[in-house]
C-alpha cells in the first residue's frame, strides 16, 4: 500500500515539473508544433500586405494599358468611355450615324474610343484638307485598325503600307489609271455590263415583276470587271447559267472574308479582342482558328483559300509571260513587268506583296464599285423627277444599242457629267457626275478615312502626339448642312456647277475617295465603270422599289467600308423603244 501511494506521489511530481518546465526544455515533437503555428502566425501577418500589393500592381498595369493611349489627347473632347470596350457599345446602338450626332455635340474634332484606342475625328472640310494636304509629310500612312491587323492578306497591299515603299508602289502602278489606259478599258466594260443587262432581263422574263437582287448583281458585275481589268481573268459571274463554278465560290469566299472586317462588337472574337486588347489579338487569333465551329477558323480558311487562288493566278501569268506568251495590259501583268525592270522593285515586289495588291485591286475595286452603283439605282428608283431627266439624257444620247466612247461619255452627258465643278486638290476625279455624286454623299461608302501622325501635329487648336490615329470623317461632312442644305434630301442638282450652293461649298466638303498624295489612286477606273453601268442599264430599263424597301431604308453595317446589311432588292421594269 505505500508502495503505491508512493508511485502515485512520483506521478504527480513528474506532471507539475512538466507543467513547469520552460518552452526550451520541451520534449522535440511539442517544440516543433509550436514553431508551425508560429510560422503560420508570421505568414497570416504579411499575405494581406502582399496580397494589395499584387493587386495594386495589376491595378496600375491595367489603367496603363488601357489608359496609356488615351494620355495624349485627353483634351480632345468627347463623351465619356466605358472601361475597355470604349464607346463601342454607341456604335452599335446608332451605327455610322453615331459620327454625325458627336460631331453635332462635340464640334468638328472630337474623341471617339474604338474599344481601347482613341481616335481623333475630324469632321471639317478645311481640317481635312489639313490632314490630307498640308500636313501630309507628318500625317503620310493609315493606322492599322484591328481587322487588318488581324487579316494578313490585307496588309501588304498600297492601302496599309507605309512611307518608301508605299510611294514606291504608288509610282509603280499609277500608270494604270491614266486617261488612255482607261479609255482602252471601254470595250471589256461593256461587255460585262451587257452581260449583267441580259441577265437582268433573263430573269424578268421568267416572272414580271420578279425582284432582282441588284446588290449581288452589282458585285458580279463589278467582280467580272475588275477580274478582267486586273488579273485578265473572266470569271464570268454575270453570265447566264454559270453561278455555281469556281468563280462563283471565289467570289463568296472573297465577299465572306470582307463582309468580316467589321469595327464592332459583331466581329469575330479575335478582331473584338483586338479592339479591347491588342495584345491578346494574335495569340487569340492563333488559337481560335484551331477550334471548331469558331468565326475566326472560318474567316482564317476563307482567307487561305483566297490566298492560295490568288497566289495560283499570279504563278500562272508569271509562266505565261516568261513562256514569252500574248502580252496583257491588265494590272497584273503591269506590274510583273515593272518588277523586273529592276533588283530593287524585285526586292520591293515580293511574291507576298504583288499578291496583295492583287487581291486589293479585287477588294477595292468590287465591293466599293458595286455598293456605289447599288445607292444610286436605288435612290434613282424612289425619285421620279430625277428618273425622268436621267433617261431623257440618254435617250437623247442615241438609239438602245449606242455605246458612248471616253470621249462621249464625258461631254455628252451634262446631266450627270460636270467636269468643270471638280477641283484637282479635293482629289475628285475630272469625270464625275451629279446623280453619282449625289449617291456618294447620300451614303458614303468610306465615312472614316484612317491616318495616324508621324510626328506631333498642331490641329485646330489641339496638340496631338505622334502615333495619334487621326481619321477624317467624309460621312460626316456629306450630312452637314451647312455645306449641304437639308442633307436627307436627294437632289443632284446641288452638284451643278451654276448652283449657289456648288458654288460657295468649300471644296474638301465632299471627298468619297479621300484627299491628297493618299486618296485612291482608282477613283477615275470606279466613276467609268458605274457611269457606263447606268448609261447601259437605262438603255434598257428603270427600276422600282418593292413595298419592302420602300417601307423602310436600308439597314447599313460599318466595317472597313460600308455596306448594305441586307442588301438592296429592286423590280427592274424592261423599256420599249426608249419610253419609261
Amino acid at each position: 500500500m505505500w508502495s503505491t501511494m508512493a508511485v502515485i506521489q512520483r506521478s504527480q511530481e513528474s506532471r507539475c515539473t512538466l507543467l513547469h518546465t520552460s518552452p526550451s526544455k520541451l520534449p522535440s515533437e511539442d517544440s516543433g508544433s509550436t514553431m508551425e503555428v508560429a510560422s503560420a502566425a508570421g505568414t497570416e501577418s504579411w499575405l494581406p500586405y502582399a496580397t494589395t500589393v499584387a493587386s495594386c500592381t495589376v491595378g496600375v498595369f491595367f489603367l496603363f494599358y488601357f489608359y496609356a493611349p488615351s494620355w495624349g489627347v485627353r483634351g480632345v473632347p468627347g463623351p465619356p468611355a466605358l472601361p475597355v470596350v470604349g464607346h463601342l457599345p454607341l456604335l452599335a446602338r446608332h451605327g455610322p450615324d453615331v459620327f454625325c450626332l458627336l460631331a453635332k455635340k462635340y464640334g468638328p474634332i472630337f474623341r471617339f474610343h474604338l474599344g481601347r484606342q482613341p481616335l481623333v475625328i475630324v469632321a471639317d472640310p478645311e481640317l481635312c484638307r489639313e490632314v490630307g494636304v498640308r500636313q501630309f509629310k507628318s500625317i503620310p500612312n493609315r493606322s492599322l485598325p484591328a481587322p487588318i491587323a488581324g487579316s494578313p492578306l490585307h496588309q501588304k497591299g498600297l492601302f496599309f503600307t507605309r512611307d518608301e515603299q508605299w510611294s514606291a508602289m504608288r509610282n509603280t502602278i499609277i500608270s494604270l489609271y491614266q486617261p488612255s489606259h482607261l479609255a482602252g478599258l471601254l470595250p471589256t466594260m461593256q461587255r460585262c455590263i451587257e452581260r449583267a443587262a441580259d441577265a437582268i432581263e433573263a430573269a424578268a422574263a421568267q416572272e414580271h415583276g420578279k425582284i432582282v437582287d441588284f446588290s449581288d448583281l452589282s458585285l458580279k458585275l463589278a467582280t467580272d470587271v475588275i477580274g478582267q481589268a486586273a488579273f485578265g481573268v473572266d470569271f464570268g459571274l454575270t453570265a447566264h447559267g454559270r453561278g455555281d463554278g469556281e468563280a462563283a465560290e471565289f467570289v463568296r469566299e472573297h465577299v465572306h472574308s470582307t463582309t468580316s472586317l467589321k469595327m464592332d462588337l459583331s466581329a469575330p472574337l479575335s478582331v473584338t479582342l483586338g479592339l479591347v486588347a491588342p495584345a491578346l489579338q494574335g495569340p487569340a487569333r492563333r488559337l481560335l482558328r484551331r477550334v471548331p465551329g469558331t468565326a475566326d477558323r472560318s474567316v482564317a480558311r476563307t482567307n487561305a483559300r483566297l490566298r492560295r487562288r490568288v497566289d495560283d493566278i499570279v504563278a500562272a501569268r508569271d509562266r505565261g509571260r516568261r513562256r514569252g506568251g500574248e502580252g496583257k495590259r491588265d494590272f497584273l501583268s503591269a506590274v510583273l513587268d515593272a518588277r523586273d525592270r529592276s533588283a530593287a522593285l524585285r526586292e520591293l515586289l515580293t511574291p507576298d506583296h504583288v499578291s496583295a495588291l492583287t487581291y486589293e485591286h479585287l477588294l477595292a475595286g468590287s465591293a466599293t464599285t458595286a455598293f456605289t452603283l447599288s445607292s444610286a439605282v436605288y435612290l434613282v428608283a424612289g425619285h421620279p423627277e430625277v428618273e425622268a431627266k436621267l433617261v431623257g439624257e440618254i435617250d437623247r444620247f442615241g438609239p438602245r444599242d449606242s455605246v458612248p466612247s471616253a470621249d462621249e461619255l464625258q461631254h455628252r452627258f451634262p446631266y450627270l457629267d460636270q467636269a468643270s465643278a471638280t477641283r484637282q486638290h479635293a482629289s475628285s476625279s475630272d469625270d464625275e457626275m451629279n446623280v453619282i455624286k449625289e449617291a456618294m454623299r447620300f451614303y458614303t461608302v468610306s465615312p472614316l478615312i484612317a491616318r495616324v501622325t508621324s510626328q506631333q501635329v498642331e490641329l485646330g487648336g489641339y496638340t496631338l502626339p505622334k502615333g495619334t490615329w487621326l481619321w477624317m470623317a467624309p460621312g460626316v461632312l456629306s450630312r452637314d448642312a451647312a455645306s449641304f442644305p437639308d442633307p436627307g434630301a436627294f437632289r443632284p442638282e446641288r452638284f451643278d456647277p451654276a448652283c449657289e450652293e456648288q458654288r460657295r461649298r468649300h471644296p474638301c466638303a465632299h471627298i468619297p475617295f479621300g484627299v491628297g498624295p493618299r486618296a485612291c489612286v482608282g477613283q477615275r477606273f470606279a466613276l467609268q465603270e458605274v457611269k457606263l453601268s447606268m448609261v447601259h442599264l437605262y438603255q434598257r430599263f428603270v427600276f422600282r422599289r418593292p413595298p419592302r424597301m420602300e417601307e423602310s431604308p436600308p439597314e447599313l453595317q460599318l466595317g472597313i467600308v460600308l455596306n448594305f446589311k441586307n442588301g438592296i432588292k429592286l423590280v427592274a421594269v424592261e423599256r420599249r423603244a426608249n419610253t419609261v
